[in-house]
């Protein structure tokens, strides 16, 4: 009989030590798939980091798959630090890519800059709005914010479903479930050939860490999620912080639903978020929470999106042999993160019980 306990004696050393096995199983579970599927595991791990750095394309590919997930992770990591388990990115960042292809469809004869700004509010403020309607019913009547932000991700979803096959189709799409794609005036600029949300994320990642480690609310909202009642105590109002904290949480995500319509797909589809809230919330666990190894969980993790993808053309294979992979090695390198946050040791007591009560 075992029994879990948090582990309180780990250095920081041990930990890595865990990571490194826990990657090199994970690359010997993988190796083994990929000879049963009768390729090279060699070949093909050349081949997936070919994916990402092989070309100057190639590399900017994963560098725009990183992108909403770093700013993803940034709102994430807000309301997690409060305890408060967002699983409603993925709805915020749909909610702010609707706000913004409104100003984009509709409004198109704005010049470029002053429609850009207008997306950038409309979505900052949508998705902030989104996710602040389940942390009100948190702080007011203390509902279950895990259900109710997951919940809301399928309305957002259903939402846009209904847009795009009923009052917001293209009259010229023949037919065609679509949106029409946005005029020049909503495309994002380029810098070095990818959307400026790059540096959006850049000099979000130093603000963030900032706000969270040398501002008065970011301590207050560190206070809040080691205790809610030691915050209380301290003569902080707590409600207020979680709604204003929610409040950004929710932005950041919306700001990634004007990114992915006006810098990448340059339309809107039901489609928009493609799981990057929830994929968010992984790399955002993986990198503790933390702005600056945010980018590091995020860009690798954009890496290896990007190299799966490659090897379905490379090796002719089909993308869920890709996606297997990539799910293996996530069950490692999160299997690690449970023995680094806890251990298991033998119920001796429970032992003891079961054997007077057999004998």
């Amino acid at each position: 009989m075992f029994r879990i306990i948090k582990r309180t004696d780990l250095t920081k050393k041990q930990s890595v030590i865990f990571r490194i096995i826990a990657i090199f199983g994970a690359l010997v579970a993988t190796s083994i798939f990929i000879m049963l599927i009768g390729f090279n595991p060699i070949d093909v791990y050349v081949s997936m980091l070919d994916g990402s750095f092989g070309s100057m394309y190639r590399f900017r590919e994963a560098i725009i798959q990183a992108i909403p997930l770093i700013i993803t992770s940034l709102g994430i990591s807000v309301a997690f630090r409060m305890k408060f388990w967002n699983i409603g990115a993925e709805g915020q960042i749909i909610m702010g890519a609707f706000a913004a292809s409104y100003f984009a469809l509709y409004h198109s004869n704005i010049p470029s800059g002053l429609l850009l700004l207008l997306m950038f509010v409309s979505a900052v403020i949508t998705g902030g709005i989104w996710a602040l309607i389940p942390a009100y019913f948190k702080a007011k009547f203390g509902t279950n914010e895990t259900l109710f932000t997951l919940m809301m991700n399928y309305i957002a979803q259903k939402f846009l479903m209904y847009l795009q096959y009923g009052p917001w189709k293209d009259p010229n799409a023949l037919g065609a479930g679509k949106i029409a794609m946005f005029s020049d005036n909503a495309a994002l600029p380029k810098v070095f050939g990818i959307h400026i949300g790059w540096i959006a994320a850049i000099v979000l990642v130093i603000l963030m860490h900032i706000f969270i480690n040398k501002t008065k609310r970011g301590y207050e909202i560190q206070v809040i999620g080691e205790s809610e009642n030691t915050a209380r105590y301290a003569g902080m109002n707590v409600k207020k912080i979680i709604l204003s904290s929610i409040l950004l949480s929710g932005a950041l995500c919306g700001m990634v639903g004007m990114f992915q319509v006006s810098g990448v797909n340059h339309t809107l589809s039901y489609q928009v978020a493609n799981g990057v809230g929830f994929t968010a919330i992984i790399t955002t666990w993986l990198a503790g929470l933390s702005a600056p190894i945010i980018v590091v969980a995020c860009f690798l993790f954009a890496v290896l999106q990007q190299g799966g993808t490659y090897i379905q053309t490379a090796f002719n294979i089909h993308s869920s042999v890709a996606q297997i992979l990539q799910g293996m090695i996530l069950f490692f390198v999160l299997g690690s993160e449970f023995f680094i946050q806890y251990k298991l040791v033998r119920n001796k007591s429970a032992e003891h019980k079961i054997g007077k009560e057999a004998a």
